[in-house]
């Protein structure tokens, strides 16, 4: 989201997120470092809502995922920069350094599968993540290329990986979803 968009729906505090995710948000603004973790903050208002999505957040994130966390981490910071959704690069761009991917290896990311310096398995990750946003599908080439890297349920999770963080970026630029950090 664009710093200059106002919220839609703005953070809210214990009465609208009631006990429960009020604690959640908290313990996850403490997680990410942040005064508070707006989107927590925001979707938290939809309780029980909240409480479902996040069970399933957290496995596409790495707790008990079947795909790497390099390649979480490349297929969510691809979607954003597709998407131009700055809360997602933001909050991905920091995880992302923290699990290996440098500021390089993510520039090379934002820039494309034909950018030098990817390995193969990069480049199919990326393709794939594109043609999945972009034509909400996968060429049977782009699909061949990403099978000889990926288990079959990593391939199923590549597609929920890409469709969740596609969802969750337009949810959040259609909310307005404040940064929670000035950079």
């Amino acid at each position: 989201m664009s710093a200059t968009k106002p919220a839609r729906i703005e953070p809210g505090g214990l009465r609208e997120l009631g006990l429960l995710n009020w604690v959640i948000a908290k313990i996850g603004a403490r997680a990410i470092r942040a005064p508070r973790f707006s989107l927590f903050h925001v979707l938290g208002q939809h309780r029980l809502l909240f409480l479902s999505w996040l069970p399933y957040s957290g496995i596409l994130l790495g707790m008990m995922s079947k795909l790497p966390v390099q390649d979480i981490e490349t297929v969510i910071l691809r979607v954003a920069h597709l998407r131009n959704c700055e809360y997602e690069l933001q909050q991905h761009r920091r995880r992302a350094r923290s699990k290996g991917l440098d500021a390089d290896l993510q520039a090379r990311i934002f820039e494309g599968p034909d950018a030098d310096g990817l390995t193969d398995r990069q480049r199919a990750l990326i393709t794939a993540t594109d043609e999945f946003v972009v034509t909400r599908g996968v060429s049977p080439q782009t699909w061949a290329k990403l099978a000889q890297y990926l288990t079959r349920p990593q391939l199923i999770e590549f597609c929920m990986l890409a469709a969740q963080y596609d969802g969750l970026a337009a949810t959040i630029t259609t909310l307005g979803v404040p940064l929670d950090f000035p950079d």
